[in-house]
């Protein structure tokens, strides 16, 4: 028989690693579903940002300063991105786009180590202390990241909902030839969506850094981990991969009452091949009427 106290501390952590992965999903869920671009540099984008985080607050001082100025950056970088290395490749096989991909992160991965070295960096922790979760003390700042997860990942569903640009993604992810043809300027809309996936990218490695550190190899993990729900969660649907980054993290966080951590994630790829076999489109895509 499972303790409680323990059942509850798992599922608490499952929720709050959840929030977490689906902020990093999300944008790759964006990316995906805009784009059709499976994009292997996701992770790196992720541990770029995080990057740019320790070098703004070691010039600034101030994490939410460093957690703004990563964003933009990030941004900025996934438009220049996609202008130069991806608009070009639109139309083409999609191998193309996924080796292309795959060398941007080779690339980024490469910049980091020779910029910032093998030795793990890490932020300080912008709130601290700890509150009784029964038999664990548990660290204030772990909810804030799931908040701030949160709220980021509903200020971009209210932007796709009723921002005009907004609206303009979602016309683009029904039928691009269509927007075009309706004067929706479809490769500009490209380039926005890549930046937003950046910018989620980056916000994400800067809330994760200061609970793990900052290592030039951590954006592959991510990038599985990313892939895992996106495919679990039906590839290009929002809602899907955010239920899916919440089941999937249940999944390991409740294996570890029995396993530890690093067999746990076993779980995650367990419930990528069920889905494959089963529900191939995804767990969380409604079935067609």
């Amino acid at each position: 028989m499972i303790p409680v106290d323990q059942l509850i501390v798992q599922i608490v952590n499952g929720l709050v690693n959840g929030m977490i992965l689906a902020l990093v999903a999300s944008g790759l869920t964006l990316i995906f579903g805009i784009m059709d671009i499976v994009n292997f540099a996701h992770g790196d984008l992720f541990m770029l940002g995080a990057y740019i985080g320790t070098t703004a607050f070691l010039t600034t001082g101030n994490f939410w300063i460093a957690l703004v100025a990563s964003v933009l950056t990030m941004a900025v970088l996934g438009a220049l991105l996609q202008v130069t290395a991806l608009r070009p490749l639109v139309g083409r096989d999609p191998l193309t786009t996924i080796l292309a991909t795959f060398g941007i992160s080779l690339v980024i991965e490469n910049y980091a180590l020779w910029q910032y070295g093998p030795v793990p960096r890490k932020i300080p922790e912008p709130v601290t202390g700890h509150f009784q979760l029964f038999y664990v003390e548990y660290p204030w700042y772990r909810i804030v990241i799931a908040l701030m997860s949160a709220a980021i990942i509903g200020a971009l569903y209210l932007f796709m909902k009723y921002g005009k640009h907004g609206i303009w993604i979602r016309a683009t992810t029904q039928d691009r030839v269509m927007a075009s043809a309706m004067g929706i300027p479809v490769p500009w809309v490209h380039t926005v969506v890549f930046a937003i996936g950046a910018a989620m990218a980056a916000a994400s490695g800067v809330l994760f850094g200061p609970t793990v550190g900052v290592n030039h190899a951590m954006g592959f993990d991510f990038t599985l981990r990313a892939f895992v729900v996106v495919v679990v969660g039906g590839m290009g649907n929002l809602g899907g991969s955010i239920l899916a980054s919440i089941f999937v993290s249940l999944l390991e966080s409740l294996a570890t009452i029995w396993v530890s951590p690093a067999q746990a994630v076993i779980v995650s790829f367990v419930a990528l091949i069920l889905t494959l076999l089963i529900r191939p489109t995804g767990l969380f895509v409604p079935t067609p009427k």
